[in-house]
């Protein structure tokens, strides 16, 4: 695979660079993290005195919504101005009221050296992957940069396609990603305690298959937690789980209850479990402790409500204290209940040991051994 920090200044000198990123952030204001995630690369580009066309997506606008609703809900306008706050330059945005205008976009970014694209997801051709869709695209620059981890799990033209076209390289960020998912997969240090919550665990199967023999134990949280006691005839009320996982869960108590562990003590609200309780904080606390090798994707309980945020809070809490581990922490659901303001984010960069990957279903395709388009076929790219 080609990087982008192996080319020189005189390689990307008036260059139009494409850079895809992952803006699918539904409140930019507030999501320190994910949005500083995309700076390193363009940091560079600049410097390096590229042009850059920034190429992103935000959620999945439909027909069936009116225009107004799509335009205040999907529209990426508000990330320029936000970006360009952070960059301390100007970032030219532009909409798709006139169509894709090819022209225009290369008018405009012969003036300005940073120019943001609408939402490609506007254009169904993007998530059909398109060849046509992804031409057109090619055609606005010179080279193509892929620093979207978050989405290279799937063929969308912007990530997929668009490498048949340009010379394509892997963006500071997604190198950043590879980097350290390798080095969990393949050298981690033991003990290796995997920490699992969040909703379903059919979105985790292949994780834990590809983990099962190389982690010490998997501790087990959130709702995930309830289908494991519903597969065994514990009651779980009213509470959330997946029945269509029952037989997974069977064959996994089966293989090795040891290497499994749950919670003893449980949060209940209204009929719901909502949070695991103290004592599975203090158990899970000290499994954490000796770790020399942590992966944590979904939160333990409901965290959005103070009332069920302890279980989630008293595992990030002992998990950023293991200095001594190699940590990996993904998915947006997890990366939400930290709370990375701008200033605990600068402090957990400190600790060179911890890396918070940008992926969700990236992150938890790839652990699981899966090769991910976006990434497979910048390996290809000739």
């Amino acid at each position: 695979m080609k990087y982008l920090k192996q080319l020189k200044l005189n390689q990307l000198k008036n260059k139009t660079c494409l850079l895809r990123v992952d803006l699918n952030i539904k409140s930019p204001e507030k999501d320190a993290f994910r949005l500083r995630a995309v700076l390193p690369t363009i940091k560079f580009l600049i410097k390096n005195k590229a042009k850059i066309i920034i190429l992103s997506h935000r959620g999945r606008p439909s027909k069936a919504l009116s225009i107004k609703h799509q335009a205040s809900s999907y529209t990426l306008k508000p990330f320029a101005k936000i970006i360009s706050l952070l960059l301390r330059k100007p970032v030219h945005f532009m909409d798709f009221k006139k169509g894709f205008n090819a022209s225009e976009i290369s008018d405009t970014i012969t003036r300005d050296s940073i120019l943001l694209l609408e939402n490609l997801r506007f254009f169904p051709e993007e998530e059909k992957n398109n060849r046509q869709f992804a031409k057109k695209l090619a055609s606005l620059g010179d080279i193509f940069i892929n620093d979207a981890f978050a989405v290279s799990h799937r063929e969308n033209a912007s990530v997929a396609a668009i490498t048949q076209f340009l010379p394509s390289y892997a963006g500071l960020l997604l190198e950043k990603e590879i980097g350290n998912l390798d080095a969990v997969m393949k050298k981690s240090k033991k003990p290796l305690v995997v920490v699992l919550g969040g909703a379903k665990v059919s979105d985790k199967i292949g994780l834990i298959n590809n983990f099962f023999k190389k982690a010490d134990c998997f501790l087990i949280g959130g709702a995930m937690a309830n289908t494991f006691f519903a597969s065994q005839g514990l009651p779980v009320g009213e509470s959330l789980y997946e029945p269509k996982s029952f037989s997974f869960v069977a064959n996994l108590l089966t293989s090795d209850v040891n290497r499994l562990i749950l919670p003893k003590d449980i949060v209940i609200y209204q009929g719901k479990i909502l949070d695991i309780g103290p004592e599975t904080v203090r158990k899970y606390n000290e499994i954490i402790k000796k770790a020399k090798t942590i992966i944590w994707n979904g939160p333990m309980g409901m965290f959005e409500d103070k009332r069920f945020s302890k279980g989630t809070a008293g595992i990030a809490a002992v998990i950023f204290k293991n200095k001594k581990a190699k940590i990996i922490i993904g998915g947006g659901e997890t990366i939400a209940s930290l709370k990375l303001t701008t200033y605990n984010l600068q402090l957990t960069t400190k600790n060179r040991n911890l890396f918070l990957s940008t992926g969700g279903g990236a992150m938890l395709e790839y652990l699981a051994g899966k090769k991910l388009p976006g990434i497979k076929l910048l390996k290809n790219n000739r």
